[in-house]
C-alpha cells in the first residue's frame, strides 16, 4: 500500500517579525482510511501588502485538512480537491467580509496535494509550488500564477526579463479576493523513491531547482531534510517568510480504473 513519510519546516525570515506562511496535513489513521481517503499536505502563503495574511493563510490550511477528512470515501481526488479549494477561498472570502475584522482585505495563495493508492493529485492557486524529485532531478509541477509568467508565457518578455524583472511576485491568482476561483490541477503517477517538495515563495525564490533536489535527495530523515531546505534559503536570501514540507515515497499500491472506480492490482 502506499507508504509516505514526511516533514516540515517554516522560517519567518531575516525581513519580517510575523510569519505569514502556514502548512498542514491530513494523515490517515489506519491502512483502510488510507485507501478510502489518502494523505494530504498543503503550504499556503498569506499575501504581503494586504491585512492580516496570516488569518488568510491559516484559515485556508484549517479548512482544506478538515474539509478532506470529511469527504466520502473513496471520492475521485482529482475533482475533490478542486472542490475543497473552493471551500477555503470561500471561508478566506467570508473573514474579510466578517464584522471581526472589519472589511479588511485579506488573500492567501495555495499548493495542495493529496495522495492515495499511486496517485499524487497537486492543485494551486498562486505561487506556492510542487516538486517532483525523481533521481535527483527536480521537476515544477505547478506554474505560478504570476504576471511576470504569464508575460512571458505569452511571448511579451524573455526568460531573461523575467529573472530580472523586480514584478515577479505580482498575483495574478489568490484565494480570498473573489467570490469563485479556479485552481490548476495536475496528476501525477508516483513511484517508490519519489521525493515531492510543497514550499512558499520564499524557498524557492532563494532556492534554484537543481540546489532543492541536491538537499532533498540526502538520506536523512524528511523533518531534517525541510529544516535544511529553509536554513539554506534564508541564509541564501530571506526577504520573505520561508516554508517547506516534504513528503518520501517509500511504497506504492499500483491500481487499475473500472467504471471510474479503483481497484487493485496483482502482478
Amino acid at each position: 500500500m502506499l507508504d509516505v513519510v514526511f516533514g516540515q519546516a517554516t522560517n519567518p525570515g531575516k525581513v519580517r517579525t510575523n510569519n505569514e506562511d502556514a502548512m498542514g496535513s491530513f494523515i490517515p489513521a489506519s491502512r483502510q482510511q488510507a485507501r478510502s481517503h489518502g494523505f494530504l499536505f498543503a503550504v499556503a502563503d498569506g499575501v504581503g501588502g494586504l491585512d492580516l495574511g496570516e488569518v488568510a493563510s491559516s484559515t485556508a490550511i484549517a479548512v482544506l485538512t478538515q474539509e478532506f477528512g470529511r469527504a466520502q470515501s473513496g471520492a475521485m481526488l482529482i475533482s475533490l480537491l478542486p472542490r475543497l479549494i473552493q471551500f477555503a477561498n470561500s471561508a478566506v472570502h467570508d473573514q474579510s467580509m466578517s464584522p471581526k475584522y472589519d472589511g479588511k482585505k485579506m488573500a492567501t495563495t495555495l499548493v495542495a496535494c493529496a495522495l492515495r493508492h499511486d496517485q499524487a493529485i497537486v492543485s494551486h492557486v498562486g505561487d506556492s509550488r510542487c516538486y517532483l524529485i525523481r533521481g535527483g532531478v527536480a521537476r515544477q509541477i505547478t506554474q505560478d500564477h504570476t504576471w511576470i509568467r504569464e508575460q512571458q508565457e505569452k511571448g511579451y518578455i524573455s526568460a531573461e526579463e523575467a529573472a530580472g524583472s523586480d514584478q515577479g511576485h505580482i498575483l495574478t491568482k489568490a484565494l480570498g479576493p473573489q467570490l469563485v476561483v479556479m485552481p490548476d490541477t495536475t496528476a501525477v503517477t508516483l513511484h517508490p523513491g519519489d521525493i515531492l517538495v510543497l514550499c512558499s515563495d520564499g524557498l524557492h525564490g532563494g532556492l534554484s531547482a537543481s540546489e532543492l533536489a541536491e538537499i532533498v535527495s540526502q538520506n536523512k530523515p524528511p523533518d531534517e531534510l525541510a529544516h535544511e531546505l529553509v536554513v539554506h534559503a534564508v541564509e541564501l536570501d530571506g526577504n520573505d517568510n520561508t516554508t517547506a514540507q516534504v513528503i518520501k515515497v517509500r511504497s506504492v499500491e499500483q491500481v487499475g480504473m473500472y467504471r471510474g472506480r479503483p481497484y487493485r492490482m496483482t502482478s
